[in-house]
């Protein structure tokens, strides 16, 4: 990441965990209108239209996003993504996911895929712009 630059953050939530993603974004408002922020689609928009956050939405996670997101990750056009997972649920397109955590593997970039590590990648992003855009002034 860039010290200087937003950071770019990727968020994506199953469908039960799409209220979760919400109230996370809801807790670090004020620094993600600052970053440059993707989604896919359904979370994209809630989070557009729930809390005013500027998001470029790519499809559902089903009909691609997740891939795309991918795509973008693997190009360096992604630092973090925050992946809230539904553990409990089978999800019809399992390889895609599985194919975007394994590229955050190999790319070495930040993956959240719950609450907890969540916060603490968000809070880390959000210290380390709050330190750069300070050593900047």
């Amino acid at each position: 990441m860039n010290a200087t630059a937003a950071p770019r953050i990727a968020l994506i939530a199953h469908d039960k965990k799409k209220d979760d993603m919400i109230a996370l974004a809801g807790e670090y408002l004020a620094f993600l209108r600052n970053c440059t922020l993707t989604a896919t689609g359904t979370t994209g928009g809630r989070l557009a239209g729930e809390l005013g956050l500027t998001v470029d939405r790519k499809h559902s996670g089903p009909l691609g996003g997740d891939l795309q997101i991918g795509a973008l990750l693997v190009e360096d056009r992604i630092d973090a993504v925050i992946f809230l997972r539904d553990p409990m649920t089978p999800q019809p397109h399992e390889p895609d996911i599985n194919a975007l955590v394994r590229a955050c593997d190999v790319h070495n970039v930040a993956c959240a895929t719950n609450m907890a590590t969540a916060h603490l990648v968000l809070s880390q992003l959000q210290a380390a712009t709050a330190a750069s855009y300070g050593e900047a002034q």
